[in-house]
This record gives C-alpha cells, structure tokens and sequence, in this order.
C-alpha cells in the first residue's frame, strides 16, 4: 500500500506510482525561451505544484541550457534549450507560452492549436478583433486572421467566463492591463465620458524588452525620466479596443508612455470627465464592490496612493481613485512583467485548466 509521512511525501510502494501521479501534471511549453517574461514565467512555473516545464524553445542560442542565459537559474533549473522552428511543435505539451515579439508570434501559433495545445500568447498578435486594426499599427499583413476571431483577451477581472473555455488566450499588454483594470469600473457603468480619456503612464526599462538598444542603454536611460512613441505608441489601439467593447461605446484615449529609471513597475495616472458630481467615498465604495472578489485587485482607501515599490515582484494591481474638479483621477500600478505579462500569462492558464487562479502567485 501507499505509504505517507506527515508532510505528505510518498515514500514507498515503487518509482511507477510517482511516474504515473507525475503524468498528470500538464505539461508546459514555454516558446522563445530567453525573453524577459520567460524567466518570470519559469520563476513561477516552477513553483506551481500542478504543472511541468517540459519544453523551452528559442530561435537564436543554440546548445545552450536556459541558466547559461539566466545564471539565476544555475542548479535550480539547467534545461536544455531547443532550437526553434516555424515547422516544428514540441512533443508531448499540453499548453504553450508563447514569448515571441509582435508579427512573429502568429506564424507558430496556428500550428500548436492545431496539434490540440492550448495556447497563451504573450505578444499583441491576437489582441484584436478586426485585422485591419493590427495591420494598420503593425504596419504587416496579418497571417492568420482566424485566430484573430477565437482568441480571447485574458484580462480575468472582465473576461474570466470566457477564458474558462478558450484555446488561444492573448494576454494583454502591461500598459493596458493598468490602464483598463483603472478605468473598467466606471466605463463599464457609465459614470465617464469614453471620447476624452487622458492616460499618462511611467515604466521601468524592462518594458522595452531584452533586445539591447541605444535608449536602454545606462548611460542613456539613468539619471533621465522620458517620454517616448507620443501619439503612436501599439497599446493605444488595445486600451481604445477593449473600453470601446466593454462601455458599449467608442472611446478615444490620449495615452502618452514614459521611460523611467527602475528596472521594473508601472504607474499610469489616468483622468476621465465624470458624467455626473460623485464624491470620494461613494467612487471608492464602486471600485470596492466591482473588485470585491478579485484576488489580485487592491484598492487603497486608506489615503494613500499606490506605489510601484508595493506590487514589484506580484501579480498585483493597485488602484486609488480621487474626484478632482469634475474628473475622475485613477492611479493604478503594476508590474510590467508579472500583472502585465508572465504572473497574468499563468492567471489565465490556471483559468483554462480549471485551477485555482492563485495557484503559484501567492
């Protein structure tokens, strides 16, 4: 018979019986293995107890393992990494991560949904709805419109009851999940007007990705705080998107990013035209009754606004919301590469496999 200690480790009966319990864990693909959000993703995986990594792909580095990339991972994780093929999908994986930057993405992912496995997409291939959107800020045709029409948008706190039964998931971006996360309590009951929304947001360096380049440079980015892509910058399309479908009316942002000097964080500042006089208390009691059962949404009420240094390293947003001479004020802060990439890449796998959402991000 099966034999257990206290805490719960099996200690006999033979090595089949914990092969077999280990094929039950889902087995994880993580592809284009040597960005920024894959080693968040890794940090994760590896501490939750329902899911294997089984499968890093990379383009670039070949007969490498992923802690000669990530040297935090030496002894903890020493995967080999596969060379990455557009041809090629991974054996034996249940659902893939795919980290692949935007307009690369979409030319692996319709082959892995057609081997049946499940699919988050961390890039902004599948965010839209209609494909002349993409190809109009993208500046590239988009390959794989029917993708487009079954992806879902993983933000949990709107779209939880969709993501339970999606194939292909398309995480949001950093900068939108503060943004909407800030703003969906009031589109969506209508207490804003949609056609004049101000969003003014800082990020760490991180958000520029792990390719090198002169504006992420040390010598360049310390010491300095920057605007940067003013009137152009991708996410404006995602944020105008999702409010326009989630308020039932068009709604029209004037997003402006900045560079700041930290590693990782953001903060976006946002003011909308209230529709009608509200004060503190009663703004406050609607973002506490709509996020009420959010595990990872905090709303400070305490007079005290949020702060980068308190969500860094979690899967959480923080939001306090002031009444300002009409407007509403948000202030609602992430991290980039958790809440913003590979912390709610992991939410929205938990969801699509019926896991607790916590799981491995508390």
């Amino acid at each position: 018979m099966l034999l257990f200690k206290s805490y719960d480790v099996l200690t006999s009966y033979d090595d089949f019986n914990l092969k077999k319990w280990r094929k039950l864990l889902i087995k994880i693909g993580i592809i284009g293995a040597t960005a920024y959000t894959s080693l968040e993703l890794i940090k994760i995986l590896l501490r939750h107890p329902d899911v294997e990594i089984a499968y890093l792909g990379t383009r670039r580095e070949t007969n490498i393992k992923i802690s000669d990339v990530f040297p935090v991972l030496a002894k903890t994780f020493d995967m080999p990494c596969s060379r990455l093929r557009e041809k090629d999908v991974p054996k034996n994986v249940d659902m893939v991560f795919v980290a692949l930057p935007p307009t690369i993405s979409m030319q692996y992912v319709p082959k892995y949904l057609d081997m049946g496995i499940k699919v988050v997409d961390l890039s902004a291939d599948y965010r839209f709805n209609e494909k002349s959107t993409y190809e109009r800020w993208y500046k590239v045709k988009h390959t794989d419109p029917s993708g487009l029409k079954t992806a879902i948008y993983g933000l949990p706190e709107i779209f939880r009851e969709k993501i339970k039964n999606a194939t292909l998931v398309a995480n949001p971006g950093c900068y939108p999940t503060s943004a909407i996360i800030g703003l969906a309590p009031l589109i969506i009951n209508d207490y804003v007007y949609t056609d004049d929304i101000i969003i003014d947001a800082k990020s760490g360096i991180s958000g520029r990705g792990r390719e090198p380049q002169e504006g992420t440079h040390y010598f360049e980015c310390n010491e300095n705080i920057e605007a940067y892509n003013v009137g152009e910058h991708r996410h404006t399309p995602e944020i105008e998107n999702i409010l326009s479908l989630i308020g039932k009316s068009n709604a029209s942002v004037c997003f402006t990013p900045h560079l700041v000097p930290m590693n990782r964080g953001i903060l976006c500042s946002i003011y909308a035209k209230m529709r009608k006089k509200i004060s503190d208390e009663e703004i406050n009691i609607i973002f506490n009754d709509f996020y009420s059962k959010e595990p990872f949404v905090r709303i400070k009420t305490d007079h005290k606004l949020p702060k980068t240094k308190d969500v860094v390293n979690t899967n959480f947003c923080e939001i306090a919301v002031r009444v300002v001479d009409g407007r509403a004020i948000i202030f609602s802060s992430i991290d980039n590469l958790t809440k913003g990439a590979s912390g709610q890449a992991v939410q929205n796998m938990n969801i699509m496999f019926g896991f607790d959402e916590k799981t491995g991000l508390l």
